[in-house]
């Protein structure tokens, strides 16, 4: 299967975008998210990319049938985030992957493997110096895939503190 990229446009891709999201916390982590607060906060980064970041979106190509369920050419199958830190050291930027989410019915089709190429191709275009993304350690699956994809364990611990 093929999958187009392009970055969200219309209320329904923004609203599938919530709803990945709000579908990735609860499968990865447990946690309910509000999907209002959710959608909320994709609207305000879809308005204003440069500041906040920018959403990637895969589309399905063509159309497609699983069970009784078929799937038109153009769904949302999957979606990421892009944020951008700029680096003194090196006088150039990383770009960090966030917010990852397939649908399960399309996974191991190559949809994230189309966003992930995107971005590599946009990061080597404009220079970029390092692609990141942080996953959780139980999350072995994804991990395999980003290492599949030439991605590498960092040496450094994420540490936060929730204000």
């Amino acid at each position: 299967m093929t999958f187009h990229i392009t970055h969200p446009k219309t209320q329904e891709e923004c609203a599938r975008i919530a709803q990945f999201q709000v579908d990735m916390a609860w499968e990865s982590e447990g946690a309910k998210l509000d999907k209002n607060i959710v959608l909320r906060g994709v609207q305000m980064a879809v308005e204003d990319p440069e500041a906040k970041g920018r959403y990637y979106i895969a589309k399905s190509s063509e159309p497609l049938s699983m069970g009784e369920t078929t799937y038109p050419a153009g769904t949302v199958v999957g979606s990421l985030f892009l944020t951008r830190e700029w680096s003194d050291w090196h006088c150039e930027w990383y770009w960090w992957i966030q917010s990852v989410f397939v649908n399960p019915h399309f996974r191991r089709m190559g949809a994230y493997r189309a966003l992930y190429d995107e971005v590599i191709r946009q990061a080597k275009e404009k220079n970029v110096h390092e692609v990141r993304l942080y996953v959780d350690k139980e999350n072995v699956k994804s991990q395999a895939t980003y290492q599949h994809l030439g991605m590498q364990e960092s040496h450094y611990l994420l540490y936060t503190r929730e204000l």
